[in-house]
Order: structure tokens, then C-alpha cells, then sequence
């Protein structure tokens, strides 16, 4: 307050003698005039004043009159219209956007957010808000609206703070809730903006808002607006609704016990004349909004039995039937359509009775043809827009996600058929488009394949059956044949990643496919040829490193049927042609490549242009899976490849040499530490002998004391209750026998004391000796166990002190 206070002479200008009052000046005048004033016509007249000036000189009225405006609230609240003045002030001066003639008077603090550090200063006091929320109650529109707009600027420039405010104020959202009910339209719609801004990121205001019959209340306001046809109206309670659902399973699962989902059905329904009249542009918003509604509930990143449950319910309801006629309609713009296809493969992603109604559908063209085709000839058209292309091949994904009836009728239209049906396949336009010249739609192709075969081996084997006749006269080739010679052959990156991701996809468990596929001609070469290159572009490492994968998968699904690329033969080749540390560190950087981190997060391709995207979330998933198996299965097998054939330095290269020199010196220096470790411990058991046997003798001395010092108790106390001597056999107890019995019983106590310090002391060191013996055998173990792995022999010796160990760490 006092920041704003004392730069307002700076900025409008000290006043001189006989010049007009400056703005500041006349602010001043009337907060004092509303402080002072003892009759309530002239705080109304000068809180009036205030408000009328509160655009223009919004930083001195704020700076200078917050107080004394929320003062008069609380005094002066019986009063309608100085309580409305007061709110519209204060609405003005927190208004997040700034005013014309504002910014010209102050062009010095047009940078300053003045809204958000006035709305900051009004919060520096919690009840000021339960104030405003007081106000809510009072029906009077001129009261009541401006109570709304202070609420949600507020919200606009303190959304964390105002939320925590009113979730802790009883009773809070119960009286915002009662704003939707109003039967002003202007008040309503100005509660539903702030609903809007209050329920963002929320959860449990969401919960709250939603427990308060919110969606019925939505939704009857949605169909008296005209539902999608509707205004500005419908696209806000559809953006409230949103918020409300989004990452939200309390309120998901709500709003499908509540049969909701069925009042979302008839909202996709396109009236007959929409073709001749067309989208308006508030149409393209709210059917957009109400599809994001729809996903929200399927969106795979939700709880499983959510999904499927709401997935279940929009079949039954008809609205998974709605979307597909959306689909087949013509008119629809291109962004509708697009969200509609993502729509689609949501509600059917995994839902096997979804997937076969799907494919069923029929295009409504002549000859009538399955959606499935329309939408492939979409995808691997170039002329259509690319968002529409990877809404296709998501939808696409979606269908023979868990499908495995889905994927056999994909294959099924790419093998032999005794039946000559003009009818165009999903199988041949996939051909097709992966055997394009357009790189973006061999890519969509390959990827879309590839899904045909994920986690299902049969499907696998059936591709091996699929043949092409390349030219006339020749032999046909098998599919995975040509896509092998197309990856040597072609120089487009993205076709390359694209057909990479199939065969990687292909090959992976089914060791038919790895055999096919190291007959092609030259197919390995070309992969050791990328793996060892040296090329530092972003995307061709991310080339190099899918070679890599490959190769390993070639090396873990190899059943040794070629000859010539054995397990033994391709690690040997990795080895001495690429080298085991840059193999690993290609494939490695596949995971790190920033495409990888964006195809990971989520099943949907999300890329504004197809630069942005070359790979797929399912490959992402396989490669993850795979990569840590493959590095095992090479060092392995290198390491065994090596102890069977006897190498030795001189049938070594140099670089080989050196590296088994450095193994050598490891496994010296390794022998030199285990020798270190046995003569210590053999001193340590020394030790540990001749401390048992002093303890031993400690034992026994102070049990020898404990019967003296009892026998000397025994004889003082038989003579101190002993009657008279007999006059023959008269021993005189003196007052000097008695200390000198005392003073033989006091030596043996503390020599008795002295012993039982000596054997705690002893049995101390004992256990921490004990303890060092135990790490140091352990220690002894793991270097015997690592030098057996490093082929060394262990002496029997060396067992003997093991076993040593063992035996003597039972002894107490």
C-alpha cells in the first residue's frame, strides 16, 4: 500500500500554487470525506465519487481507498447503494486487464500488474472474503453481480489463494452454487465464469461442486440453450463440466452412475439441413468441447475399470453410434472430424465388443465400403491435413489394441485369396502406402502394420506368408524380403524409422522372422554399416541406434538355422566391426532421444508437424522391454565366446590386446587384495584364541572368588549367632577379629569386581572381533566368487580359511 502511496506524486505531479486539484488530491479528499463523514448521504456521495473515478485513477483510489472501502461494507452494509458503489470500486481497481484512459494517465504503471497487487493486499486479510461472499446471499442485482465479477477477478489474479479461502469457509460453495440458479441470465452466466476459474485444478472443490447436483444443473442449462446449436453459454458449461472430470475419478465415476453419459448422446446429433447451412464457428466450439467431455472418460492415462465402464455405457446409450454416422457424414469441418476419429479409437481402445461394432460400420458411398477402409484411404492420401492422418492412425491403433480378431482380418486381406474381389482391403492400401514415395506415408503404413502384429506370434508368422510380385516375369518376395531391401535401398529417414519400427516390431519373438530376415542379401552388413557410423545429426544417431536394436533383437530370437549369423558369429561381429561400448551406447541413446520421451507418455500421436514425430508409443514400450535384455544377451555371450575359443594376445587385435591386459592387471591386483585378506584374518583368529582363552580363565577365577567370598559369608555369620564357646576350644571374638574378617571379605569383593570388569572388557572386544571377522569373510567370498567369474582357480587353502572362519564364529 505505501509502495503505491508514495509513488503517486512521482508520478502525476506535486501541485503548485493556484493549479487545479490533481487527481490524487481529490482521492484523497473523498477517502476522508468516507472516513469522516458522519451522515450517511455524503459517505454515499463520496463513495459514488470514488467509483467514477476508480478507471481513471484506478492506482490512487486503490492505493489510498481499500481500506476505507472495506470498512464502509461492514458499517454501512444495510445500505444497498453505497454497499454496490463500494463493490464496483473494487471491482474496477483488482480488474486483471487494464484501461484505456488508466493507461494513458499512467503510462509510467502501465507495467505494473496493478490488479494483481491490489487483489494481493485485499487477501492479506481472510475475512475480507467471507465479506464478499456475505454478499451473495442478498438478491438485489446491483449488490449481487458486482459481488460475483470482485469474486472472480480475484480468482483471476489469486486462483490458489481464493480457492484455499473458500474451501475453508462454511458453507462457501453452497452459496456460489445457489448463483446458478438465479433466474437473471447475467448473473448466472457471470457465476458459471467463475466456476470456471474456481473449480481449475481443484479436486476437492471439484468433488464439492460436483456433490452439489452441479451437472444436473449444466445440463439443464445446456438443453435451454439450445444444446450444441447454443451460444457462448453452452462452450462454458461445457469448459466448467471439463474441469469438473479431468483427472478426477471420484467425479468421472459420479457422472456415469448418474447416467449422464446418455444426456451426451443426443448433443452429437447433426440436424439434416446442417450441410446446407453450415458449422458457425460457436458450433465448431461447443461440439469441440463436448468431445474433449466424451474423452475425458476414456482417456486411457484413467483408472482401467473407469475406462471400460464408460466405454460400455456410451455403446449401450448410442453414442458410439452417433460419433461413427459424424464420421461417414459429409460436411463435417476438418478439426470436428479429427477430434471425432480420436474420439472414436478412445471409446473403443481395448473393448472388444466396441472393436467389432466398429468394424462393422459401412460408409454410406456406392459401392458401400467399411469405415475402416474410407478412413486408411485418408491416411495414406497426402493431400489430406496431417492432424486428420494421425487421428486415422490412432483410431487405427486403437482398433487392434488387445484384438487379436481385429489383427487376423488385417493380415487376412494381405495373404493369397482364391477370390478375385474388386473391393479395395485395409491390406493393399497399407501395401500401398508403405511402398509410397511420400516418407510420411510410409511411415503411417509401417506403424499401422506393425500394430497388427504386437504381442500376437501367430499374426507373425502368417506376414512371412504375405508375397509380392515386384515386376513381371519375376519371382515374388515375401513382405519382410522387401521391406529388408527397401531399408538398404531408400534415403529418407522417416521411411527408414518407419520400416525399422516395423521389423523390429515383426521380429521380435518369432525366431522365423529373425531367420528370414538374415537370408535377405546384405541386411546385416547395412545394419553394422549404421551402427558403426560416426554421424552426429540428432535424427540419424536415433537412425544408428534403431540399427542397433535390431541387431540385438537378431542376436536374442536366433535359433542358429543361418550359418553364417549364428548367435556366436553376430556377437563377434559386434564386437570387433562396432565395438561393445559404442553398440551399447547407441542403443542407448535411443531412450534418451527426445522423441522417444514424447512417444512414451501416451498412446495418441500429439505433433503439430510431421518433422516432430518418428516414433510410436507401442515401439517405445516394446524397445523399453527389450533393451536390457539384449545388452545381457551380447556381454554374455562375448564373454562365453571368448573362454571357449582360447583367445590369447597374440590372435587378439590391439585394441582387444589392451583391453584383456587391463582385465589381467584387475585380476592381479584382485589376488594381491585376497592374499592381504587371508593373512589378516589368520592374525585375527589368533587374536580371537587368545582372547577366548583369557576369558576362559576370567570365568574360572571368578567363580573360584564368588565360592570363597560365599564360604567367608557363611563362616561370619555361623560366629556372629553362635551361643558361648566351649572353655576348651574358646575362640575370643574381638571387636579386632571382626574388622580384620570384614577387611579379608572387602580385598575378595574388589578383586572379584576387578575380574568381572576385566571379563565385560574382554567379552566387548570378543563381539567386536567377532563382527570384523564376519565382514572380513564376507568380503573373502566376494572376491572368490568374482575371480571364479573371471576364470581364476580358488586354492583348497583358501576354502580351508573359509571354512575356518565358519566353524570358529559358533564359539561363544
Amino acid at each position: 500500500m505505501e509502495y503505491f502511496k508514495s509513488g503517486l506524486k512521482t508520478v502525476l505531479g506535486a501541485q503548485q500554487p493556484g493549479d487545479q486539484p490533481s487527481g490524487a488530491d481529490t482521492v484523497e479528499r473523498l477517502v476522508d470525506r468516507v472516513t469522516s463523514s458522519t451522515l450517511l448521504e455524503d459517505r454515499r456521495d463520496a463513495c459514488r465519487a470514488l467509483k467514477a473515478l476508480s478507471r481513471k485513477f484506478r492506482v490512487e483510489v486503490g492505493a489510498q481507498g481499500m481500506d476505507a472501502l472495506r470498512q464502509t461494507l461492514e458499517t454501512d452494509r444495510a445500505d444497498i447503494e453505497i454497499v454496490s458503489y463500494c463493490l464496483d470500486t473494487l471491482c474496477n481497481i483488482t480488474a486483471p486487464e487494464s484501461f484505456e484512459d488508466e493507461q494513458s494517465n499512467n503510462a509510467q504503471l502501465s507495467s505494473i500488474k496493478v490488479g494483481e497487487q491490489f487483489s494481493e493486499m485485499f487477501l492479506k486479510n481472510p475475512d475480507n472474503v467471507a465479506l464478499i461472499l456475505s454478499f451473495l446471499e442478498e438478491y438485489n442485482y446491483q449488490v449481487r453481480r458486482p459481488a460475483v465479477k470482485l469474486l472472480t477477478n480475484l480468482l483471476d489474479n489469486k486462483t490458489r489463494e481464493i480457492q484455499q479461502i473458500v474451501l475453508e469457509s462454511k458453507l462457501g460453495v453452497s452459496k456460489l452454487m445457489d448463483l446458478l440458479a438465479d433466474s437473471r441470465e447475467v448473473i448466472r452466466n457471470d457465476a458459471l465464469r467463475l466456476f470456471i476459474h474456481l473449480t481449475k485444478g481443484n479436486a476437492n472443490i471439484q468433488k464439492i461442486v460436483a456433490f452439489e447436483n452441479a451437472f444436473d444443473r449444466l445440463f439443464d442449462i445446456i438443453m435451454d440453450e439450445g444444446s450444441t446449436d447454443g451460444g457462448i453459454i453452452v462452450e462454458d458449461c461445457l469448459l466448467l463440466m471439463l474441469n469438473l472430470l479431468k483427472n478426477n475419478t471420484s467425479n468421472q465415476n459420479f457422472f456415469k452412475e448418474g447416467s449422464y453419459i446418455h444426456k451426451l448422446a443426443p448433443m452429437f446429433i447433426l440436424p439434416a439441413e446442417i450441410e446446407e447451412q453450415g458449422w458457425s464457428p460457436q458450433k465448431v466450439s461447443n461440439m469441440h468441447c463436448t468431445l474433449q467431455l466424451v474423452r475425458t472418460l476414456v482417456t486411457p492415462g484413467n483408472p482401467h475399470h473407469v475406462v471400460s465402464s464408460s466405454q460400455k455405457t456410451m455403446k449401450s446409450c448410442g453414442l458410439l453410434e452417433t460419433l461413427c454416422n459424424i464420421l461417414m457424414a459429409s460436411g463435417v469441418p476438418a478439426d470436428i472430424l479429427t477430434e471425432t476419429i480420436n474420439t472414436v479409437g478412445d471409446i473403443i481402445r481395448g473393448n472388444l465388443g466396441n472393436q467389432e461394432y466398429f468394424a462393422s460400420v459401412m460408409a454410406p458411398c456406392n459401392p458401400p465400403r467399411p469405415s475402416l477402409v474410407i478412413l486408411l484411404m485418408s491416411m495414406v492420401n497426402e493431400k489430406q491435413p496431417y492432424p486428420l492422418r494421425c487421428a486415422v492412425l490412432y483410431c487405427f491403433e486403437c482398433f487392434l489394441y488387445k484384438n487379436e480378431i481385429g489383427q487376423t482380418q488385417v493380415v487376412q486381406t494381405l495373404l493369397p485369396s482364391n477370390t478375385n474381389t474388386p473391393t479395395v482391403t485395409m491390406g493393399q492400401l497399407l501395401c500401398s502406402g508403405l511402398f509410397s514415395a511420400e516418407p510420411l506415408s510410409s511411415w503411417f503404413s509401417a506403424v499401422a502394420l506393425s500394430h497388427a502384429m504386437v504381442d500376437n506370434p501367430a499374426q507373425k508368422e502368417q506376414m512371412l506368408r504375405v508375397l509380392l510380385a515386384t515386376n513381371l516375369g519375376t519371382q515374388p518376395i515375401s513382405l519382410l524380403h522387401q521391406c529388408a531391401t527397401m531399408l538398404q535401398e531408400g534415403n529418407k529417414l522417416k521411411a527408414k524409422v518407419g520400416i525399422l519400427i516395423l521389423l523390429a516390431t515383426w521380429m521380435a519373438n518369432c525366431p522365423v522372422a529373425v531367420k528370414t530376415f538374415l537370408n535377405v542379401p546384405g541386411s546385416m552388413a547395412f545394419l553394422t554399416a549404421q551402427t558403426s557410423a560416426n554421424e552426429h545429426d540428432v535424427n540419424e544417431d536415433l537412425l544408428q541406434g534403431l540399427c542397433a536394436f535390431l541387431m540385438g533383437i537378431c542376436v536374442c530370437f536366433n535359433d542358429d538355422s543361418v550359418h553364417t549369423f549364428t548367435i556366436e558369429n553376430l556377437c563377434q561381429l559386434i564386437e570387433r566391426r562396432v565395438g561393445i561400448e559404442t553398440y551399447i551406447t547407441k542403443l542407448s541413446d535411443v531412450s534418451k532421444h527426445e522423441m522417444y520421451s514424447r512417444a512414451a507418455k501416451q498412446p495418441q500421436i500429439k505433433s503439430k508437424a510431421s518433422w516432430d514425430m518418428l516414433l510410436d508409443f507401442e515401439f517405445c514400450k516394446l524397445f523399453k522391454s527389450l533393451e536390457g535384455i539384449i545388452i545381457k544377451t551380447v556381454s554374455r555371450d562375448l564373454n562365453r565366446s571368448a573362454d571357449q575359443n582360447g583367445l590369447t594376445e597374440f590372435s587378439l587385435s590391439s585394441q582387444e590386446n589392451g583391453l584383456l591386459l587391463q582385465y589381467k592387471e584387475l585380476i592381479r591386483e584382485q589376488d594381491k587384495q585376497l592374499k592381504e585378506l587371508t593373512n589378516k584374518v589368520e592374525l585375527l583368529t589368533s587374536d580371537r584364541n587368545q582372547t577366548q582363552e583369557k576369558l576362559e580363565d576370567a570365568v574360572s577365577k571368578n567363580s573360584e572368588l564368588q565360592d570363597q567370598i560365599t564360604l567367608l559369608r557363611a563362616q561370619l555369620a555361623a560366629e556372629a549367632s553362635s551361643p558361648l564357646s566351649s572353655p576348651s576350644h574358646e575362640i575370643p571374638i574381638t571387636a579386632q577379629n571382626n574388622e580384620t574378617n570384614d577387611a579379608n571379605v572387602e580385598k575378595l569383593i574388589n578383586e572379584k569386581k576387578l575380574v568381572e570388569d576385566e571379563l565385560n572388557t574382554l567379552k566387548v572386544d570378543l563381539e567386536d572381533l567377532l563382527q570384523l571377522l564376519t565382514h572380513q569373510s564376507s568380503k573373502l567370498t566376494q572376491y572368490k566368487k568374482r575371480l571364479r567369474e573371471l576364470g581364476e582357480e580358488i586354492n583348497d587353502s583358501d576354502s580351508d580359511v573359509n571354512s575356518n572362519d565358519g566353524s570358529d564364529r559358533g564359539s561363544p
